[in-house]
């Protein structure tokens, strides 16, 4: 549920690499530090509680969140990784980070992803991870609202080229809980890995049916009846 049709979590981290490692040191635009504020707000308000925190160890990983069927998820999720003591990253196509937004897009956490460049999607953010000293970067794994519950394997290529664990968190609208799952780090079996993955959100939320979607897939992939 986590991601927000803005926070898509697009793909790369482009086209303003350059520019952005050179920049010096500057305040977030107030565009931004009001925005943030204004979301903290919603999410005290709303009452939102966490059940099983980030890794406090880690310091580069890949957030897997599902499922995504709010455009509210952002909100929530900022929320949550502010208590947590993180400002997550999330990916955005290139040029939403031009002119007057680029600043205030940066300050958001977006990285920006250029689909022009040689290098693909993966090979960008794995170039980022590397540039950074730490980064959590939230990825909406079923990609859209409307998915039937199967995921896109794109998360697990960029934290596997970029040599970080991936986290499973999930957001719970009807108890008002986001919960963080243990990191697990990508073997090169996606479908081994997958199904791992979706046995812990079935611990969560047994009898929801988009994560018994998720759960068949990994099936499906690790019998080969299914593409990676």
């Amino acid at each position: 549920m986590l991601g927000h049709k803005g926070l898509a979590f697009g793909r790369g981290a482009g086209l303003l690499q350059e520019k952005i490692t050179a920049a010096p040191p500057r305040k977030p635009t107030l565009l931004s530090r009001i925005v943030r504020r204004i979301i903290l707000a919603i999410y005290r308000l709303k009452g939102w509680k966490i059940d099983g925190g980030l890794p406090k160890h880690l310091k580069k990983y890949v957030i897997a969140g599902a499922p995504h069927t709010s455009n509210w998820d952002f909100v929530f999720f900022t929320g949550a990784t502010h208590e947590e003591g993180i400002r997550p990253n999330f990916m955005g196509k290139h040029t939403l980070f031009t002119g007057i937004m680029r600043n205030f897009m940066l300050d958001m956490g977006g990285i920006p992803v250029d689909r022009r460049k040689s290098a693909n999607a993966t090979e960008q953010v794995a170039a980022e991870f590397a540039r950074r000293d730490e980064l959590a970067l939230v990825i909406a794994c079923e990609g859209t609202r409307n998915t039937d519950g199967k995921w896109r394997s794109g998360f697990y290529h960029i934290a596997r080229a970029a040599n970080v664990p991936i986290v499973p968190a999930f957001a719970d609208n009807a108890r008002m809980i986001l919960s963080f799952g243990p990191p697990l780090v990508p073997t090169g079996n996606y479908g081994e890995d997958l199904l791992k993955i979706a046995e812990w959100f079935r611990s969560k939320l047994p009898d929801y049916e988009r994560f018994k979607v998720l759960e068949q897939q990994a099936r499906d992939i690790i019998a080969g009846k299914n593409d990676v």
